[in-house]
């Protein structure tokens, strides 16, 4: 069985005083895929880069201290390709696809839309063209994880206050299409296989103290190709870990 942790660390540097690589030694596990890391690789210590037992891989944005994403992993991929080959999207340093053989593992933090009407374009540009990629692995025989940070709320029970958010980016119904478009292709929600009451989140507005209320959204997914369903054996939200203002997910599965 494979353990993977998806977690928008918001700063790894910033992480790693706040307990991250303690995280790690306890944790575990095979594969740990981050979003939102704000450092390129020579910006890192090297008690981050190198852990014991994992090799490291991070895709860092041309803008210094913005987004940026990294993988630890026990298990060497075949290989670990940073982007899509479209620059736009790629210099934001958002996505790593990483081929393991058994499967194709896609590490992304996906953009928010919340700054102006652009963005919300750039987001909805970077789904479709996220989703015609993974299609594409699908159609050439490869099963398919996909973790990361959506920036969607999916459906009014995975956030706390749906009507209140109705008109605001991460819950607007053209964000909420892409991930019904993600679902009718095949894609499957692995932590609504095994949870499907509401009240689990991944993210908490920091300025208003939402974590202690549980007041929040989740935003934070493993997707899995279809042919992967049957080989799920766990999925969960480990909404008591600190250190960002998103909490890590975890997905078990044989592979």
């Amino acid at each position: 069985m494979t353990r993977l942790i998806s977690w928008n660390v918001n700063g790894l540097r910033a992480a790693e005083k706040k307990g991250f690589l303690d995280f790690i030694a306890r944790e575990q596990a095979d594969i740990v895929c981050l979003q939102e890391v704000k450092a390129i690789e020579g910006q890192l210590p090297p008690t981050l880069k190198d852990v014991a037992s994992y090799r490291f891989y991070i895709h860092s944005a041309e803008r210094k201290g913005y987004s940026g994403t990294a993988i630890y992993t026990r298990r060497e991929p075949i290989s670990v390709t940073n982007g899509f080959g479209v620059p736009g999207f790629d210099n934001e340093g958002r996505t790593q696809v990483a081929d393991f053989g058994d499967f194709v593992l896609y590490n992304i933090y996906y953009p928010n839309g919340t700054a102006n009407g652009d963005r919300l374009k750039f987001k909805l540009d970077f789904y479709e063209v996220f989703h015609q990629h993974a299609l594409g692995q699908v159609a050439s025989g490869k099963s398919v994880i996909v973790c990361g940070d959506f920036n969607t709320a999916h459906k009014e029970i995975d956030l706390a206050r749906p009507k209140e958010n109705a008109t605001v980016s991460g819950f607007l119904p053209e964000e909420r299409a892409f991930l019904d478009r993600l679902v009718a292709s095949g894609f499957v929600d692995t932590f609504r296989q095994f949870e499907t009451g509401g009240g689990f989140y991944s993210w908490w507005d920091m300025k208003s103290r939402a974590r202690d209320r549980n007041v929040g959204w989740r935003l934070d997914y493993f997707f899995v190709s279809p042919d992967l369903v049957p080989k799920l054996k766990g999925a969960s939200l480990m909404m008591d870990q600190m250190g960002s203002d998103h909490c890590p997910v975890v997905l078990e599965i044989d592979v």
